[in-house]
């Protein structure tokens, strides 16, 4: 072989080996550049496994049938975890929770969840109880037998500013807590309010939160009020043990699915968990119905 020709195989040779080692270097960077994007991705999504929300409920004996079982246990199973405070007063109304603020009376029970277990405080003031915690979401309600009366709105907006000026987290969300109609044949006093009729009760309250939500700046229901209708469609009279608040089974039930899909945004259905006492098959519809309310009332 001449020199000429064994230089021409040499560059070659070398030519190929650099194309290959350069070859090889982008691989490896595209590998490495592939490696930090996927554990990125990790990060991004184990943080949000891990997001702990915390929301409060500001209420009365209805939010304590919505929040206080079950919420927590269906949360955990879908892998999102939640601490979850209730500020209890029965029967307490949206002028009462007003005046509280006010005057900061201690009379509320404040049931707080973390961890799956449950601590009771009485006599705490509701600022204390808003200030305890960085929550994320804050629920408002109005007591049952005023839900479905527009004049009884009138310090929501009042309620509303001074919970937000208490919150030790700026960027809380205030919600609605829609409560649900009594149950045909009731003996609630107020439910002669509505003529002691479930469709008008349900139909004022649907009506009542159109006209004044929107006044006040909240846009976010928990419709656990729709969810309970819809089911009575489907499981009749039966969601409710003493006329007004809920079966301690599948109506809190129903209650805590609807919850769970509006604070995790992951739908309900076909969620692992539900108590002794709500076998599989009951589960599954309660979720769908929590599931078809929380569609509708984004609609």
């Amino acid at each position: 072989m001449c020199i000429r020709d064994r230089r021409s195989r040499l560059s070659t040779i070398c030519s190929l080996s650099f194309v290959k080692t350069n070859l090889t270097t982008k691989i490896k960077n595209s590998m490495k550049r592939l490696m930090w994007a996927i554990l990125l991705l990790m990060a991004v999504v184990s943080a949000d496994a891990a997001r702990v929300i915390k929301v409060l409920a500001i209420g009365n004996s209805f939010s304590e049938d919505a929040v206080e079982q079950y919420l927590y246990e269906l949360a955990a199973a879908q892998g999102d975890s939640l601490v979850i405070g209730n500020a209890y007063i029965g029967g307490c109304s949206i002028d009462r929770h007003w005046s509280n603020a006010q005057t900061g009376k201690p009379e509320y029970s404040y049931r707080k969840i973390v961890g799956g277990k449950t601590a009771t405080r009485n006599n705490v003031a509701l600022d204390d109880i808003i200030a305890d915690d960085q929550w994320d979401i804050i629920s408002l309600q109005q007591a049952s037998h005023f839900a479905g009366l527009p004049y009884s709105f009138a310090n929501l907006q009042r309620l509303k500013d001074h919970v937000l000026s208490i919150c030790p987290n700026k960027q809380v969300e205030i919600v609605w807590h829609m409560t649900w109609a009594y149950a045909k044949g009731s003996d609630h006093w107020a439910f002669r309010f509505f003529r002691h009729d479930q469709q008008l009760m349900y139909n004022n309250i649907c009506l009542t939160m159109a006209d004044q939500l929107p006044r006040v700046g909240i846009s976010r229901i928990i419709p656990v009020g729709m969810a309970v209708q819809k089911a009575r469609g489907k499981m009749g009279e039966v969601l409710c043990r003493d006329g007004y608040h809920l079966n301690k089974a599948y109506g809190r039930y129903i209650a805590a699915c609807t919850w769970c899909e509006f604070l995790t945004g992951r739908k309900v259905v076909g969620n692992t968990y539900h108590p002794e006492s709500v076998d599989a098959q009951t589960a599954l519809l309660c979720q769908k119905m929590a599931h078809q309310a929380m569609r509708d009332i984004k609609r």
